[in-house]
């Protein structure tokens, strides 16, 4: 079965340190240094309190599938998923190497890099 493959990811000054931390695989969360929480989507302002005082923390790159769906009729079939990562905060991320039929609310999965289409890394999970 052929590998599916991740379009490019839209990187702007909003994201750019995040991407730029992919490069070195590292996968970082935001986290608003006025009250101490942790937030998704990278950005440069708490969605919580729209303080511009944010700090990075880098995740273990563990969680557990919170939601998913597999494209059957794609071709070739890919799975998508919320992950909840083990720090508290849920990505949509890929969900890839493994039997998507065996991919199940729940499951523990970790965190592993796929190259996109333009060869930046993009962060993916496979069970655990």
């Amino acid at each position: 079965m052929a590998e599916r493959q991740i379009p490019a990811p839209p990187i702007n000054p909003e994201t750019q340190e995040w991407w730029d931390a992919c490069k070195e695989g590292k996968f970082l969360i935001p986290k608003d240094n006025s009250n101490g929480e942790l937030f998704w989507y990278p950005r440069k302002n708490s969605p919580l309190t729209g303080s511009s005082d944010i700090s990075w923390v880098e995740a273990s790159g563990k969680g557990t599938i919170y939601s998913h769906s597999t494209l059957w009729r794609a071709d070739p079939n890919y799975c998508i998923a919320y992950v909840t990562l083990d720090e508290g905060v849920t990505v949509m991320s890929n969900i890839v190497d493994t039997d998507f039929a065996s991919v199940k609310i729940g499951q523990k999965v970790k965190l592993v890099w796929k190259n996109a289409a333009d060869g930046h890394p993009v962060a993916c999970f496979t069970p655990a």
